[in-house]
């Protein structure tokens, strides 16, 4: 049976190529190559690097990129719908908010729907079809940029197989859970092509009072071609083509639970909510063109095209939660729906995202004094634009049922377009200078101009107030590795970290700006590998940016808040190994855990202005982070047919607001903490064809893991799926 000749090492976070690789006499089809590189490059990463392979992938079929990612140290995630269609990712104490503050593509592409005018992620690559994920943080992200507070995740679609390849796979679950998984692939010398769809449906488990269940259906679709030179051709070449286009319908809503309701029933939704429902369409043109013009001088070229149109037609009533949760009767009797109520606004978050643009970097391998130098250089041109067009339809509850009553038009702060030009430049040199020493040098630079233009009518022939903003970076970055002896690695790093702030932002806003410092050490024998990194990040400016999601500390649900100085420290520890027992098998064991400290380092002005009343003070804490995670994954392996898998994962409750730690809070003022644990187990029918069955919250614990914007929710119950996979 044809089987993919990629390791998923070999795929690429950016165009950094290996000349060697693409060497005309050398040639193999690759599509790109990765950050991480192979063991002996994952060795000299003056940062933390970590893969999550498709091995480990398909040992739990997840399809919620939250499952996919609890076990890389130094990252937070944000549960919310249950099934990580809009994930909140933050890493190394950065904001998670929509994965705002990380630099997240697909591979090798950025891949936020603006990411420099709107950074917030409301769209995210169908996790169900990735094929592996890589996360990158220290020096190293600042190839990647402009996001290098936090550090950078790559997803990694499907590659083309070497020869002729296919897949099928049929799940089936509770909640109507369906899915559908296939692909099929063929190359030859000097072609190559890849067809592909990922299908997946629910029912939903939240029930909808005196309506149905809030249901999901996304299509995936995604095509690749490849043509490259022919052994012996003068430089060896290749041209890769990726289109991928998607469609979701889910009845999502911001608005949650009171507690003394979610205590009697945690997957309850109150009807006011039933007409809450996201529409999206996601589609991406992607080109790439990599050439080796010697063996030691490489250059690739990628263009990019990505286009977002979404309507998320939801109710906002946070405030009825609030008072309801402060023992209002009529606030509950409206939730309940047994109270007669006027003004149920649901807006129509109407946006259209754009992004284009085109990058290039060189590869080049040299000696200079007897010192080996890995140096790379790229340049990027990108362009973003975000179009909020978001009326408000008016209905009033009678009788619990909404009635229509018309529509407001957009006030201007959602009748507007906000654009950002960007180009980016960075060098980047790993330098071996003795067998154990090797330096890593890295400069990037940022430079971008944003424009934001408000309109007080609907067909914007009146222009309202406008904003423009001008601002560029150098960020400079250096590390060090010294391998001590074949199992021990020390390592070291600092660099500049920055996050812009957005296109809402006026002349003279900065955004983030930090210095990321991180120091540890790796050790791998071949039957044990551990890691443990320190990192401290000095933010002389924090800003959040402001969504309806999670306001800013001012209230506001647009544009961004600057918090000012802050100071972010913490720990990440991970542990891997695998056990042999005598009748062949075989007990894997991972495992990580991340401790973050972050709070305010600095009173801000209103703060002081308003005797401490408004405003953050010194020593408040960061919104939505976790002190404590932890994550551990452990199984049997036959080593024949049959293999099951576990994972358990603990999160810390976490503060809503910057405040909990004054003195004063309730419980409405944090989550809760949860322990999840998953099983899945797989037996193979033969080589081409297996089954498997799996288990998601195995002991059915719920915790409220979320309060933002409207009430509190919790995270999916106990979902069992059986399912099939035929390779071919």
């Amino acid at each position: 049976m044809a089987r993919f000749a990629l390791n998923p090492l070999s795929i690429a976070l950016l165009a950094g190529l290996s000349a060697n690789a693409f060497a005309a006499e050398k040639y193999e089809p690759l599509e790109t190559i990765s950050v991480l590189g192979n063991s002996e490059k994952l060795t000299k990463l003056p940062g933390s690097a970590h893969l999550v392979s498709a091995e480990e992938l398909e040992k739990f079929e997840f399809v919620d990129i939250n499952r996919m990612m609890r076990n890389v140290p130094g990252v937070y995630l944000r549960e919310e719908d249950g099934y990580g269609l809009r994930p909140n990712i933050g890493i190394r104490g950065a904001f998670g908010e929509r994965s705002g503050k990380i630099s997240l593509l697909e591979d090798g592409v950025l891949v936020a729907p603006a990411p420099y005018s709107a950074p917030e992620a409301y769209y995210f690559p169908t996790a169900g079809r990735l094929q592996a994920i890589e996360v990158l943080k220290g020096p190293g992200t600042l190839k990647y940029g402009p996001f290098t507070v936090g550090g950078a995740v790559n997803m990694v679609s499907t590659q083309i197989p070497e020869d002729s390849a296919g897949k099928v796979q049929l799940e089936a679950g509770q909640f109507g859970e369906t899915r559908l998984h296939t692909y099929y692939g063929s190359s030859t010398d000097t072609s190559g092509w890849l067809i592909e769809t990922h299908q997946q449906q629910a029912d939903g488990f939240r029930d909808i009072d005196r309506a149905d269940s809030a249901d999901i259906a996304k299509q995936d679709y995604l095509v690749k071609g490849r043509l490259n030179s022919a052994q012996g051709a003068k430089y060896a070449q290749q041209l890769d083509i990726k289109l991928q286009y998607s469609e979701e319908e889910s009845g999502m809503s911001y608005l949650g639970l009171t507690d003394a309701d979610l205590a009697k029933d945690p997957n309850r939704r109150y009807g006011i909510s039933a007409l809450d429902k996201m529409d999206n369409r996601h589609s991406t043109v992607q080109l790439n063109h990599s050439i080796a013009l010697s063996d030691s001088f490489s250059l690739n070229t990628q263009a990019y095209y990505n286009k977002f149109k979404r309507d998320w037609f939801k109710v906002s009533l946070g405030g009825l939660i609030d008072a309801a949760n402060s023992g209002d009767a009529d606030a509950q009797a409206v939730l309940d729906g047994t109270m007669d109520y006027d003004n149920v606004g649901i807006k129509h978050n109407d946006r259209t995202y754009v992004s284009r643009g085109v990058q290039v970097s060189a590869n080049w391998q040299l000696q200079t004094g007897g010192i080996a130098h890995d140096l790379e250089f790229g340049v990027r041109d990108h362009y973003d634009d975000v179009d909020r067009f978001q009326p408000v339809d008016n209905y009033s509850q009678v009788n619990g049922e909404l009635v229509f009553q018309g529509v407001s038009d957009p006030s201007a702060s959602n009748n507007r377009i906000g654009k950002a030009d960007a180009t980016s430049v960075f060098v980047y040199d790993q330098i071996q200078v003795t067998d154990a020493l090797a330096l890593t040098a890295a400069l990037r630079y940022e430079d971008m101009e944003t424009h934001q233009q408000r309109y007080e009518n609907n067909d914007r022939t009146e222009e309202g107030s406008s904003r423009e903003n001008s601002l560029s970076e150098w960020l400079p970055g250096l590390g060090i590795t010294y391998t001590v002896n074949e199992t021990f690695t020390l390592l070291a790093g600092v660099h500049r970290g920055f996050a812009p702030p957005g296109s809402g932002s006026s002349e003279g806003e900065a955004g983030d700006l930090s210095t990321n410092y991180e120091s540890g050490f790796r050790f791998d024998n071949g039957n044990l590998q551990l890691e443990l990194i320190g990192f401290y990040s000095d933010y002389e400016s924090t800003v959040q940016n402001c969504s309806v999601a999670q306001p800013c500390v001012n209230g506001q649900d647009s544009g961004n808040y600057a918090l000012g100085k802050s100071e972010i420290r913490g720990l990440e520890a991970s542990i891997g190994s695998e056990w042999s027992l005598q009748n062949g098998w075989l007990i894997p064991l991972q495992a990580s855990y991340t401790y973050t400290d972050a709070e305010i380092s600095e009173d801000s002005l209103e703060y002081i202005e308003s005797d401490g009343l408004n405003g953050l003070a010194n020593g408040d804490n960061f919104a939505y982070l976790p002190e404590n995670v932890f994550a551990i994954t452990t199984g049997i392996d036959s080593g024949a047919a049959w293999r099951v898998n576990l994972t358990a994962a603990y999160q810390d409750d976490m503060c809503i607001d910057n405040y909990c730690n004054r003195g004063d809070a309730d419980k409405f003022d944090v989550t809760e903490s949860l322990w999840v644990m998953d099983a899945a187990a797989h037996y193979d029918f033969s080589a081409d064809l297996s089954g498997y069955v799996k288990v998601d919250n195995l002991l059915d614990k719920q915790a409220i893991i979320n309060r933002a914007p409207d009430g509190a929710r919790v995270n999916r119950p106990r979902t069992a799926s059986v399912g099939v996979t035929y390779q071919f």
